[in-house]
C-alpha cells in the first residue's frame, strides 16, 4: 500500500455500530413491511429487512468513502471479469463491517439466529468457478486494504444451474437466484447506457477527419445494479456493478401502437434483449450460442467502458490524464474487447488520433491469463465477430495489421513466427492475442503458471517485450476461509498467536513456533475431528449417505472436465478396490473421496465421468469387503 493510502486510510476509521442503534434499524425496515413486533415475522422478513438495514450502513459509509477518494486523488482500479463467485453476503458483510456480535444478538432477541435467517439467502448465480472465485477475493482484498476499486460483470438472472444426480445422470435445473435472492442489490436505472450491435460501418472523410457511421445497427439498454464489498478496519465500500440488459426502446408508446400489434412486436424484442444476461454461460456449441457469447462479453465491456469513462469526466471534467488515474485489468480473455472498444470510444466519440488512442489502451489495460492450454484460448470465427461486431472488427484488423507490420520488420521471411503472434489468422480473431498485445502487464495465477506462459504459448512475445511479463500468486481471503468458515480454528489462533493475523495474514507465521507442540496439535487435531463430524452430519442431512469421520477425507471440488483430473481420482479409487477385494488384509485405512463437481450440459464426456462416479460408489457401497473402507460421496 502506498504512503498516500496510508495517509487517508488513518482517517477512515468508521464508527462501531451499536446493538440498539442496529436494533433500531432492522425494526425500522420491518415496519415498512408492515410488522411492528419482530417477534411476529419469519426469518425471511428479519432476512430481507437485516439486509437493507445492512446496505443502508454501507451506501452510508461509501458516501464518505468516494469523497475521500476524491479529496486524495488516488487511481481507480476497474476489474473486468465475466463471473464473480461472490457466494452469500450477510456472514462476509456483517464480519468485514465489525457487527457481527451485535447482529446475532438483535436476531436473538428477535426470537431467531444468526444461522437460521443467513439460510434464507440464494447463493447469487453470478459466478461458477475459480475465475469467478479469484475475482471475488481480489474486490475483497482490495477493499480491505483501502483501495478504490471496483467490479465489473452481468446480472444473470440464472445461474449455471442447479444440479441434481438421478441414477447417476446429471440433470440440469434453472437456478433462478435473482427472483428472491436480489436484496444486497442496488439498482441505478438512471446510468443505463445504450449498446449497439450488427448493422453496416459506413467510413467517410468529413473536414479532414475520418467520420464512422453505424447504421441498421440493434440496440440494447444495459441497466446497472451495484453489489457492495465492504472493507475492514476503515469505511471502504467498493461495488460491483453488474449490467442487465433491457431492450433500447419503451415497449408500448400508446393505446394506438398497442392497436396496431406494435405491443407483440416490443414484447418480443425486450424477450430477445433480456437473453443476453438471462444465464451464465449460455451453451455454445452451435452458432446462435457462440453468438450470444460474444454479445454478453461486449455488452460488458461497452456498458463498463462507457461507465468508467462518464465517471472520470464527472470527476475530471475532461478525459485529460486518463491513463495515469484509471486502471483496468481483464480477468482472462472474456473481456478482452475493452481493448479495441476503447480505441473506439477514443476514436470515434472523442476524436483522438489512432496513436494517441492506442498510447492510452495500453498504458491503462492489464490481463490476467488463466489456462496454458493452446486449446482452451479463447477465438472467435472471423465471420461471426465481424457480423455481430462490425466496428470492432475493423479496429482489431487494424491492430494486427499494425502489430504484425512491426514483427515483418523485425523477424523478417519468419513466417510462422508472425502467423502464431497475429491477432486475425487463420479465419480466427485470437483473444489471448489481442489481450497481450494491447495491455501493459500479463501475469499468470502462480509462479509456475507465469514461468510456462513465458516457456510456451506466449514465448515469442515474453522475447519480444519481457517487461509485459510478470506474476500474481493466486490467492484467498483468509477473513471467509478461516476465520469466518472455520471459527474454532480461528479463536485458537487468536490465543496462540493474538488477533492480528484476522486483518493481516503474514501474521500466521508466527505459527511456526507451535510446529512440535503436542498440546497445540492435539487442540488443532480435536477442532479438526470436530469440523469432519459436523460435515459428516451435513452431508448426510444432504445426500442420506453415512461418513465415518476418522476416515480420510479426500475432496475434490471443481468443474468437471477431462483436463481437471475427476478421471485420475477415480481410476485411483478403482485401484485401491481392486488391492483390497485381492488382499482384504492389506493396510489400506478407510478412506472417504467427496466429489463436488458439474458439467457442461452439452459435455457428454464429462457427463459420463458423473455416471462413472456415481456407479463406482454404488459399488463400494455393495461391497461388503470396501463399504466401511472407501467411500464416494457425490455433493450436489
Amino acid at each position: 500500500m502506498s504512503s498516500e493510502q496510508n495517509f487517508t486510510a488513518a482517517f477512515a476509521k468508521k464508527p462501531h455500530i451499536e446493538k440498539h442503534e442496529l436494533r433500531e434499524r432492522i425494526e425500522a425496515k420491518l415496519v415498512t413491511r408492515g410488522i411492528v413486533n419482530p417477534k411476529d415475522a419469519g426469518d425471511e422478513a428479519i432476512y430481507h429487512a437485516t439486509t437493507h438495514a445492512i446496505k443502508d450502513i454501507m451506501l452510508e459509509y461509501r458516501g464518505d468513502f468516494k469523497k475521500r477518494i476524491k479529496a486524495s486523488g488516488a487511481k481507480k482500479i476497474y476489474y473486468l471479469c465475466m463471473e464473480f463467485l461472490v457466494g452469500r453476503s450477510l456472514k462476509n458483510a456483517a464480519v468485514n463491517l465489525g457487527i457481527y456480535d451485535e447482529l446475532s444478538a438483535v436476531l436473538l432477541d428477535f426470537g431467531t439466529s444468526f444461522e437460521r435467517v443467513y439460510a434464507c439467502e440464494r447463493d447469487p448465480g453470478l459466478g461458477n468457478g475459480g475465475l469467478g472465485r479469484l475475482a471475488a477475493c481480489f474486490m475483497d482484498s482490495l477493499t480491505a486494504k483501502d483501495y478504490a476499486a471496483n467490479g465489473y460483470s452481468l446480472l444473470y438472472e440464472t445461474g449455471l444451474f442447479k444440479q441434481k444426480i438421478i441414477d447417476g445422470e446429471q440433470v440440469e435445473l434453472p437456478d433462478k437466484w435473482l427472483v428472491s435472492g436480489g436484496s444486497w442489490l442496488v439498482p441505478h436505472p438512471e446510468q443505463s447506457v445504450i449498446i449497439r450491435l450488427g448493422g453496416k460501418i459506413e467510413e467517410k472523410w468529413e473536414n479532414g477527419e475520418l467520420k464512422i457511421y453505424n447504421y441498421e445497427y440493434d440496440e440494447l439498454k444495459a441497466v446497472p445494479y451495484d453489489l457492495l464489498i465492504p472493507g475492514t478496519e476503515t469505511n471502504a465500500v467498493n461495488k460491483i456493478r453488474l449490467w442487465r440488459a433491457k431492450a433500447a426502446q419503451n415497449p408500448v408508446r400508446d393505446f394506438n401502437s398497442m392497436a396496431q400489434g406494435s405491443y407483440l412486436k416490443s414484447i418480443n424484442e425486450s424477450n430477445n434483449a433480456e437473453i443476453v444476461t438471462k444465464q451464465l454461460y449460455p451453451k455454445d456449441d452451435y452458432d446462435e450460442g457462440k453468438l450470444l457469447r460474444l454479445t454478453q462479453q461486449y455488452f460488458l465491456v461497452s456498458a463498463s467502458l462507457q461507465s468508467i469513462i462518464s465517471d472520470y469526466f464527472a470527476d475530471h471534467g475532461s478525459l485529460a490524464g486518463f491513463e495515469d488515474n484509471v486502471s483496468i485489468h481483464i480477468n482472462d480473455t472474456h473481456p478482452a474487447l475493452c481493448i479495441p472498444e476503447l480505441m473506439r470510444l477514443l476514436m470515434d466519440i472523442y476524436s483522438y488520433s489512432w496513436d494517441d488512442a492506442w498510447s492510452v489502451v495500453v498504458k491503462t489495460v492489464s490481463y490476467t491469463n488463466h489456462t496454458v492450454l493452446p486449446e482452451a484460448l479463447e477465438c472467435w470465427r472471423v465471420d461471426l465477430f465481424s457480423m455481430k461486431l462490425p466496428r470492432i472488427y475493423n479496429i482489431v484488423t487494424e491492430i494486427n495489421r499494425r502489430f504484425t507490420a512491426d514483427l515483418w520488420n523485425m523477424y523478417p521471411g519468419d513466417w510462422d513466427r508472425i502467423s502464431k503472434m497475429a491477432i486475425v489468422a487463420y479465419n480466427q480473431v485470437r483473444m489471448a492475442n489481442l489481450s497481450v498485445v494491447g495491455s501493459h502487464t500479463v501475469n499468470g495465477v502462480s509462479k509456475l503458471h507465469s514461468d510456462i506462459l513465458k516457456r510456451t504459448i506466449f514465448h515469442d512475445f515474453y522475447k519480444m517485450t519481457p517487461w509485459k511479463f510478470t506474476n500474481v500468486t493466486n490467492g484467498v481471503v483468509h477473513r471467509r476461509w478461516l476465520n469466518t468458515a472455520n471459527p474454532r480454528l480461528a479463536a485458537l489462533l487468536d490465543e496462540l498467536i493474538g488477533s492480528e493475523f484476522r486483518e493481516e495474514a503474514s501474521n500466521l507465521i508466527k505459527l511456526e513456533q507451535f510446529a512440535d507442540n503436542d498440546e497445540v496439535l492435539s487442540k488443532i487435531a480435536s477442532i479438526k475431528r470436530f469440523n469432519k463430524e459436523s460435515f459428516a452430519y451435513y452431508a448426510y442431512s444432504k445426500t442420506g449417505k453415512r461418513i465415518d469421520p476418522s476416515s480420510i477425507f479426500d475432496v475434490q471440488i471443481k468443474r468437471m472436465h477431462e483436463y481437471k483430473r475427476q478421471l485420475l481420482n477415480v481410476i485411483k479409487i478403482i485401484a485401491l478396490y481392486n488391492e483390497i477385494v485381492e488382499n482384504p488384509n492389506s493396510s489400506i485405512p478407510p478412506q472417504t473421496f467427496i466429489f463436488g463437481c458439474k458439467a457442461a450440459p452439452g459435455y457428454v464426456m464429462a457427463k459420463k465421468l458423473i455416471k462413472l462416479i456415481w456407479f463406482l460408489a454404488e459399488e463400494l457401497a455393495s461391497n461388503p469387503l470396501t463399504r466401511d473402507r472407501l467411500k464416494i460421496v457425490f455433493m450436489e
